[in-house]
């Protein structure tokens, strides 16, 4: 049986973990008690739920390009961080910081990279993400860091979904031979055009949302993972029938 007394979560989890419930006296939300499960299976049975599309796919491929444009802009050397960091709570791997040491970082830099220039510029006027918000805080806790910078990058995808996409095109066109087909050539410019940016200049390609340390929000997360750690034990001892409740219809809510 796991003991989930001292269980550490990741940053981006806390944006999960913060959802209120439906009323004041349920404490956990459905989307919190979802990410609590998956961390209690992961843990007792080690199996973990896989997760991946095209945007995370480019993410993570594209990120030291992000980092490389990032640096030009700001005329600041950047190099991805590697070492993972923990406090009593939290457990992660921050992107970037500024600082003798991570450890000891004042600005705290978590990089984004989107997937085309319509992600990347309906960023510029939308509130930033609760999860996101919560990460960086997470992140700040675990650091001296009293500043953190959510930073979207716009670079090219790579060419494994470019030529995905192309060959998407030739299929939805039902075609034997794409290479004479105007039709698919013309697609296929298009497909580049919105997947390659080198024409659009670097200082136009990036955006950062700054925030500072929040010592109340820390507070609050610190509080929330005590309680999800007791919500874990408690899942240690539940038994194998339960009785069935029905759900309420909505007319009865």
């Amino acid at each position: 049986m796991v003991d989930f007394s001292n269980y550490k979560f990741h940053p981006s989890s806390l944006g999960k973990i913060m959802t209120p419930g439906r009323s004041k006296k349920d404490l956990f939300g459905e989307t919190c008690k979802k990410h609590l499960l998956e961390c209690w299976i992961n843990e007792t049975y080690g199996r973990k739920k896989e997760f991946t599309n095209k945007y995370l796919e480019k993410g993570i491929a594209q990120e030291e390009e992000s980092i490389t444009l990032y640096s030009l802009v700001t005329n600041t050397f950047y190099k991805k961080n590697k070492e993972t960091i923990q406090n009593d709570y939290l457990i992660g791997t921050p992107d970037l910081y500024e600082g003798e040491s991570i450890l000891q970082a004042t600005k705290i830099k978590d990089i984004k990279t989107s997937w085309d220039i319509f992600t990347f510029f309906g960023v510029f006027h939308q509130p930033i993400k609760k999860d996101y918000e919560w990460q960086l805080q997470g992140y700040m806790s675990m650091t001296t860091a009293k500043e953190a910078g959510l930073v979207y990058c716009l670079v090219d995808t790579p060419e494994k979904h470019i030529a995905d996409a192309k060959r998407k095109l030739s299929w939805a066109l039902g075609l034997i031979d794409p290479d004479i087909d105007p039709e698919y050539q013309e697609g296929c410019l298009q497909i580049e055009r919105n997947m390659i940016f080198e024409d659009i200049p670097k200082e136009e390609r990036w955006v950062e949302f700054k925030m500072e340390r929040d010592e109340e929000k820390i507070h609050q997360a610190q509080e929330k993972i005590k309680l999800c750690r007791t919500f874990l034990n408690e899942m240690n001892v539940w038994k194998n029938v339960k009785e069935l409740k029905p759900e309420k219809d909505e007319a009865d809510n």
